[in-house]
């Protein structure tokens, strides 16, 4: 009987350390740099909630608009990439869709008169305006933005 309990305390005395050892570990802090690193790349994110049965409708729309523009600004070099996701798991409450947008770095989103007139000489300014029409007469009545990120991908060395 007292092997039983010698062993059976060995075995907590054992297994307490093993936990220590990994609660320690865990608990170090990962330095910038040297245990990880962040992205120069940013990505814009949005996630929008439309109303049922208007997926077909609103990304028609934005093959005009948000994709036709975003198109314009990859072949000017203004952003990396670009996407649309949809979210196959959500519920009546979450977002339906994710828009995407790359960039090099966060110098990109700062407002820069030149890039800007590069754009708008490449896209045009009607094309700006009936865009603008687009959301004001239709994505305003079927679609909610529930929120933008900024988001920056870390990488764990």
């Amino acid at each position: 009987m007292r092997v039983s309990r010698m062993k059976c305390a060995a075995a907590m005395f054992a297994l307490t350390m093993a936990l220590a050892m990994f609660a320690s570990s865990a608990s170090a802090q990962l330095q910038p740099w040297k245990d990880y690193e962040a992205s120069d790349s940013v990505w814009i994110v949005t996630h929008v909630d439309l109303d049922p049965g208007t997926m077909g409708i609103y990304l028609e729309g934005l093959k005009s608009t948000w994709i036709a523009a975003n198109e314009v600004a990859k072949e000017l070099g203004q952003i990396k990439d670009y996407a649309i996701y949809s979210n196959q798991f959500g519920s009546a409450d979450d977002f339906d869709l994710v828009l995407v947008i790359e960039m090099e770095g966060t110098d990109d989103i700062a407002p820069n008169r030149e890039r800007y007139e590069k754009f708008l000489e490449a896209y045009g300014q009607a094309n700006l305006d009936k865009g603008n029409e687009t959301v004001l007469e239709l994505y305003n009545k079927i679609r909610r933005i529930q929120g933008n990120y900024l988001l920056r991908e870390i990488t764990v060395k």
